[in-house]
């Protein structure tokens, strides 16, 4: 199952478990049972720690990864390779003992967590957001044995997905009812459990003293601005929505430079990485909610934060990026993640053999009908404009495929459903002006980006789009206020470009301290 170097890599990590391990394993007959039982055959020869035997779960093929003798452990209804074999080896790790890279005050916050939590997540081996929610609900089920968890691989399932209408991964349910979707942290897993967790750290947050440089946003951009700020040995926070930002929703990276390739959670990993090797003051799921200039020049500017709390800093870098665009029409908010998708990569799986449309002829509509043609019995194009805007090679793929039709001049209108489902959408035909309905069962919307500047307007100069607007050293319209990335006038939507942008705005934002008054913590003593 596992290739020579595979194995040799697994083995020098499985030197580091501990204690005794049970692979218990739930098997039927079938082609994937036998495919399961090499692997953990495999796994269980590289250690004298790790043994197999037999179980009896209602899944099959499954297995439970167990701490012998006592009950600490987690569940895996898949054959965890792709995306989520990195899950399998934490898991393996940190149930063989281990410890875990978590900070302690988050460990301690899941251990007093109190109740029975039964974990189902569904996920595929192809998505690249499963992972986390994935491996958050393993450590927390390590962490606090009332906490069980199973990571159910969807097309592995493809009956009980269906039964239970899982229109997207991953998808995570606790005690059997709908718990939330899409990329989960522990943190903000442990938000939704421990009610007074925002109230506790708005509190913290009110008592913090007056920043030098204050980052809102936690993507490239705001990533290079911390760290190029932080350098000059003034006092930097970063307040974040998500750490990582869009970044964490990119599949495969093979244009920044220097790195031939890499992925999107891996490099927004590597970023919070970076950023915490300096002093910064990180706070994450922090959605700001509006921006107040100073009174005055060389005053502190005031960003207030969702859970009432608000920061201070004599400047203030924008970096809060960009989200996917809607295609704003009936049915579509009403069947979001119902058949609805923004992400081909995590949830093409979910509708192997079935019709899909993709809404969008650029490069990420067109590289997503070339992935989903793969997996789907039949995938419809649909682009507004009367050519692709697609790169050449892509569009010459695209044609290639058997299973793909291309509607241009096609405006889609109407999103339709049965009350649970997506199962038809309805465009019109810009040239004839008639409409037409196309039956199938999912709709990847991939039309481009919205700014998250809402929460802007009426403070910073924003453009017809919604950008904020920056000159060549990223300064905004209001005093001592930067913006970096995607959420900016900036003409080329990029990660390096945002990194850079973030950088110009950090040396700008210095340039404005020394210029007008001194660091913050100066003025506080």
């Amino acid at each position: 199952m596992l290739d020579a170097t595979l194995k040799a890599q697994l083995k020098a990590y499985l030197e580091k478990v501990t204690q005794p391990i049970e692979l218990v394993a739930s098997l039927d007959d079938s082609d994937k049972s036998r495919e399961l039982d090499a692997l953990l055959q495999d796994i269980a020869s590289l250690s004298d720690k790790i043994s197999v035997r037999a179980g009896d779960d209602a899944r099959k093929p499954s297995f439970a990864i167990n701490r012998a003798g006592t009950d600490v452990g987690v569940r895996f209804a898949a054959i965890p390779m792709g995306h989520e074999f990195t899950s399998l080896v934490l898991a393996l790790l940190q149930v063989g003992g281990h410890p875990a890279k978590i900070e302690e005050e988050l460990a301690n916050q899941v251990r007093d967590l109190e109740g029975e939590f039964h974990f189902e997540t569904f996920m595929s081996l192809s998505c690249q957001s499963c992972p986390d929610t994935v491996q958050a609900l393993n450590l927390m089920s390590v962490l606090n044995s009332n906490i069980h968890h199973v990571a159910i691989d969807g097309a592995l399932y493809q009956a009980e997905v269906e039964a239970r209408e899982v229109m997207s991964v991953p998808t995570v349910f606790l005690n059997g009812q709908p718990f939330d979707q899409g990329r989960m942290t522990i943190e903000q897993i442990v938000a939704k459990l421990d009610t007074g967790a925002a109230a506790r750290e708005a509190e913290k947050i009110k008592g913090k003293d007056a920043f030098d440089v204050l980052v809102v946003g936690g993507g490239p951009a705001g990533s290079a601005a911390a760290i190029y700020a932080a350098r000059k040995g003034i006092r930097v926070g970063v307040a974040a929505e998500r750490f990582g930002g869009q970044v964490l929703d990119t599949l495969a990276i093979e244009n920044f430079i220097s790195v031939q390739y890499t992925e999107g959670p891996k490099l927004g990993v590597a970023l919070e990485q970076h950023v915490r090797e300096y002093d910064v003051d990180v706070m994450n799921l922090q959605r700001a909610t509006r921006l107040v200039p100073a009174s005055e020049p060389g005053g502190l500017v005031e960003v207030q934060l969702e859970n009432g709390a608000s920061l201070k800093s004599k400047s203030v870098i924008l970096s809060t990026g960009a989200r996917w665009r809607q295609m704003g029409v009936p049915g579509e908010d009403q069947y979001r993640n119902k058949g609805v998708a923004y992400c081909p990569h995590c949830d093409g799986p979910l509708f192997k053999g079935k019709r899909v449309a993709v809404i969008g002829g650029g490069n990420s509509g067109v590289e997503a009908a070339i992935d989903l043609a793969g997996i789907v019995e039949h995938v419809t194009l649909i682009e507004f404009d009367t050519r692709m805007r697609a790169d050449e090679v892509l569009q010459r793929k695209l044609r290639s495929l058997g299973n793909v039709d291309i509607l241009l001049n096609a405006q889609t209108t109407e999103v339709l459903g049965d009350g649970q489902r997506v199962n038809a959408l309805v465009y019109r035909d810009r040239a004839s002006g008639e409409s037409h309905t196309v039956e199938l069962a999912g709709i990847f919307v991939q039309i481009g980006l919205l700014p998250n500047t809402e929460w802007l307007k009426g403070t910073v100069e924003l453009s017809p789009r919604g950008e904020i607007v920056i000159d060549d050293r990223g300064a905004t319209s209001v005093p001592g206020v930067f913006a970096a990335g995607d959420c900016t006038t900036v003409p080329y939507k990029q990660i390096v470009i945002a990194m850079g942008a973030g950088s110009t705005a950090a040396l700008g934002a210095f340039d404005h301290l020394i210029r007008t008054s001194a660091p913050a913590q100066q003025q506080a003593a």
